[in-house]
């Protein structure tokens, strides 16, 4: 059961972070779009962020029981710095991305402004899973 978990645990991560890599040529493209073609570009990066809110939630619960089963404790370093990053980055995602979609949904909008914070958003969201990603993996001793 427990490298049943570890698979389940990679899959997730891999499925939300992979889906971000595939908005960074869109950037551009949100630039110029109208009309319905803008509207299939923001339910892409709508959709994206909704998978990886739910996939997120498994990487989660099955972090947990790997920790539970594996004899984890809450005070191993790379473990704690994950589930610090993981809460900011909770924070960070609500407020980053659904909000300015649906600025740029409103037929009066700065296209150029909120393009750039999407721009920003997305790529700061991806260094802090990478980061995650990274405590995970290496497993680092912090303190």
């Amino acid at each position: 059961m427990y490298l049943w978990l570890i698979f389940i645990h990679a899959v997730s991560a891999m499925v939300s972070i992979g889906p971000f890599f595939v908005l960074i040529p869109m950037l551009s493209k949100l630039r110029t779009a109208e009309g319905a073609v803008l509207n299939s570009y923001l339910d892409s990066f709508h959709f994206t962020v909704r998978l990886s809110k739910h996939t997120g939630h498994v990487l989660v619960a099955s972090g947990l029981l790997l920790m539970w089963l594996g004899g984890w404790p809450w005070s191993t370093p790379w473990i704690a710095g994950t589930f610090i990053v993981l809460f900011a980055s909770l924070l960070f995602m609500a407020r980053a991305f659904s909000p300015t979609i649906r600025k740029l949904r409103q037929p009066e909008h700065d296209r150029k402004l909120l393009v750039n914070k999407l721009s920003r958003a997305l790529y700061m969201y991806m260094f802090v899973l990478f980061v995650m990603l990274w405590l995970m993996i290496m497993k680092p001793t912090l303190w």
